[in-house]
């Protein structure tokens, strides 16, 4: 894994901000619209260990996106 790619991790930038959300969001929104493209594709029910349940991601989308 190149060090590009690496930082592109959610885990990796929380890391190395000592878990401060804030300076990850284009991190963490990025990981988010990938878990609703996985959702929309395999359906509600389907499982992730990198993405929250659906419910929980749509509620952390709707904060993200007001909180613009």
């Amino acid at each position: 894994m190149s060090s590009e790619s690496s930082e592109r991790q959610p885990t990796y930038c929380l890391t190395r901000n000592n878990y401060n959300d804030a300076k990850c969001q284009d991190v963490i929104k990025a990981l988010y619209e990938c878990c609703d493209a996985f959702y929309q594709k395999n359906g509600e029910e389907a499982t992730s260990p990198s993405c929250p349940k659906p419910n929980l991601l749509r509620l952390k989308m709707k904060q993200m996106n007001q909180g613009q």
